[in-house]
């Protein structure tokens, strides 16, 4: 087995989509913010991760922006322009 390294975005946007937020739009934002980044020619910088629960179910649905370490609680669909152009400038705006 040959050990080798690859290809890794600048910026991460974590989605939880847990039960709770992902009843709550965490799965519908993870496709939006897919959608929108293969729409800007931005796959390469921003990539998106789906990740079960962050035991921040009170605040559903929530994300983490990384590496500028920014979370962000009770979004909706509407706001995926606004959570890339957070990860892209690298905080919140």
């Amino acid at each position: 087995m040959t050990m080798s390294k690859f290809h890794q975005p600048e910026k991460t946007i974590y989605v939880c989509v847990g039960s709770k937020c992902g009843k709550r739009g965490g799965k519908e934002m993870c496709k939006e913010l897919k959608h929108q980044l293969r729409e800007a020619g931005l796959r390469d910088t921003v990539e998106i991760v789906k990740t079960e629960c962050t035991d921040r179910c009170k605040f559903a649905p929530v994300l983490s922006v990384q590496p500028a370490n920014v979370w962000l609680k009770e979004y909706g669909e509407g706001d995926a322009r606004r959570i890339l152009q957070i990860a892209l400038v690298g905080g919140e705006s």
